[in-house]
């Protein structure tokens, strides 16, 4: 993990039920001695989550319908600081505007980018009742001035009609949907499942998520490529255009589409959470005497 991650040590159960009692139903003792939780209980992943936020993140409430996305803290602040350290080796460090393409109900990279460093957001969503609830997570912690929500009206636009053309944000971040269509995704589940030693209906998995959260057509590679399209067309509005990518395959064609397009630079940043290695692909448009004015 990064070294500013605050969860590389793991999680400190007697401090977050001190201050978050509720997790204490989902806590117990391991056949090896160790305190943790049911990570394949969609309730008790909830509840570590939503205590983590409280105690190290200042959000004090964070609140959604159970079928959605219940994101990893550790994970997801983990893109922050790596994305951070892009900016700082770019020399960009004074009024950080970050764009948060597909927000979800949770509204998660906002909240942490914004306790982490500070940053204001943009904060995009195509499904409206998710964004209202991310809505509702920015207003009662108090952050309207900090968070801006857009409503995505067109599902195949990623960029296009969030983004004006006199526009300029420092980055765009994106985790994109993993799967080409809905039985991709239970079989996927049913495989982690079986890896935990559960048999419970997939829908019961430990991140839950709806249709638009999960599954797009043509999978990954196929959302990643619509938006290094997009980005093409908005070349000097944003510094860091980037990316997660779950497959390792995705990035030699992500590369050779954005040299087509015109890209100066493409970096890959390695995330690394335990024993699962990912990455987050970055890519800028922009010249060197544009980047030295930005």
């Amino acid at each position: 993990m990064h070294k500013n991650n605050t969860h590389s040590k793991g999680y400190d159960f007697e401090v977050l039920t001190a201050n978050s009692p509720e997790l204490s139903d989902f806590v117990f003792t391991n056949n090896f001695g160790t305190t943790t939780i049911d990570f394949a209980n969609p309730k008790a992943v909830k509840a570590l989550n939503t205590a983590l936020l409280k105690l190290y993140y200042g959000i004090d409430y964070w609140e959604f319908p159970d079928v959605h996305l219940c994101p990893p803290i550790p994970g997801r602040v983990e893109y922050i600081h790596l994305l951070n350290d892009l900016f700082h080796n770019s020399k960009l460090q004074k009024d950080i505007t970050v764009l948060d393409v597909g927000t979800g109900a949770t509204c998660i990279y906002p909240l942490l980018g914004y306790a982490a460093y500070g940053w204001h957001f943009i904060a995009s969503e195509i499904d409206n009742q998710a964004l209202k609830t991310s809505k509702q997570i920015v207003d009662k912690n108090g952050l309207n001035s900090k968070i801006e929500l857009r409503f995505q009206k067109t599902p195949q636009d990623i960029l296009t009609g969030i983004l004006n053309s006199s526009e300029r944000i420092t980055a765009a971040m994106c985790n994109p949907p993993f799967y080409k269509n809905e039985a991709e995704a239970i079989e996927n589940t049913e495989r982690k499942l079986k890896g935990l030693g559960k048999v419970e209906d997939p829908f019961t998995r430990n991140f839950s998520g709806t249709a638009k959260e999960l599954w797009y057509p043509g999978g990954e590679k196929a959302f990643l490529h619509n938006y290094l399209y997009q980005s093409s067309f908005l070349k000097t509005n944003c510094f860091w255009y980037t990316s997660l990518v779950s497959k390792k395959e995705h990035v030699k064609t992500m590369q050779a589409s954005l040299k087509k397009l015109g890209a100066t630079q493409f970096k890959i940043l390695e995330l690394s959470l335990g024993n699962k290695i990912s990455r987050v692909v970055a890519w800028s448009f922009l010249n060197e005497k544009q980047q030295k004015k930005w």
